[in-house]
């Protein structure tokens, strides 16, 4: 059985560019690990790579989604683990490809996440529309310091997920992730890319998505309902565009709003990355880099059937 291939690092890295590559070597196919390409209609701006240019590579965990859904971690897991069991049985390579660190570990780990109360949810959501993101993120910070810090306010999603579980559990967030414990044996393959190059490649990115339509993908979005979703209009891009169409701020601070963003989400991303030891890192821009990649792969035992 061939084994299972991950390629990760901060956005605007190139992992997807390198992941069609691979795929297109080895006969695969890409298992999606970004968590906001599973939503229809979130394309320019999650830099999802178009039909048109996938090679004929089937591509699995995109466009699941309409906007106003949400799905778990949970749910995720179960969905990409479903997808690469039917790559699997097509004796094809399984290539996982994303930049979104916890799914990544849901995917490739043995991990099991505490279930989800409705009730205890809507109530923490609540008072975060009572209290606002800082006041929430301090209550957390007074129970779990090691969630808090690793936690942005910014990121309500995660704070209310972080107080659920601990009122679920009795345990703080953080000690229902155990250690790094492979599911099965795997290639990680990381993408490095120097701290100032990355910066203006993030910087290029964005002003790309602007040039390519992003603000009219927005407003049509929002006309599918993105604001009443929980998760996709807090992505990257979308939640700044909305605040644009909303008369909250100008189109160039939406647009400068998105670039620090993107930017603070891709040193969370290498150190979230950095602490995993499996993960053999490459030079994003090596003239080598897929031979390198595939050498990494070819040297990985077949696994048993």
């Amino acid at each position: 059985m061939k084994p299972l291939v991950a390629v990760v690092g901060p956005t605007a890295s190139g992992k997807s560019d390198l992941g069609l590559e691979i795929a297109m070597a080895r006969r695969g196919e890409i298992i999606n690990l970004d968590a906001s390409q599973i939503y229809r209609g979130m394309d320019i701006g999650t830099a999802k790579t178009p039909a048109c240019e996938r090679g004929g590579v089937p591509h699995h965990m995109i466009d699941l989604l309409e906007v106003r859904q949400s799905a778990s971690v949970a749910e995720f897991q179960q969905l990409a683990r479903a997808a690469i069991d039917e790559v699997r049985e097509r004796d094809h390579l399984p290539v996982c490809v994303g930049g979104s660190g916890l799914y990544v570990r849901a995917v490739l780990e043995d991990l099991e996440f505490p279930r989800t109360d409705p009730a205890l949810r809507a109530r923490l959501e609540a008072e975060l529309e009572r209290v606002g993101a800082a006041a929430l993120h301090a209550r957390l910070a007074s129970v779990d310091a090691r969630a808090a810090a690793a936690i942005v306010p910014g990121n309500t999603r995660r704070v209310v997920r972080a107080l659920e579980v601990l009122e679920l559990t009795g345990r703080p967030f953080a000690a229902v992730l155990p250690q790094h414990a492979r599911r099965e044996p795997d290639v990680r393959i990381g993408l490095t890319v120097p701290r100032e190059l990355l910066l203006v490649r993030i910087r290029e990115r964005v002003q790309r998505m602007w040039a390519a339509g992003l603000v009219d993908e927005v407003r049509w979005l929002e006309a599918q309902g993105l604001r009443q979703g929980r998760t996709a209009p807090k992505a990257l891009g979308y939640q700044q565009v909305l605040a644009f169409l909303a008369g909250e701020c100008s189109e160039t601070a939406a647009l400068e709003a998105t670039v620090a963003g993107t930017v603070k989400f891709a040193r969370r991303q290498m150190q979230w990355f950095r602490r995993d030891q499996a993960i053999q890192w490459l030079e994003f821009d090596d003239p080598r880099l897929l031979q390198r990649a595939l050498a990494l792969i070819d040297a990985a035992p077949a696994q048993p059937h």
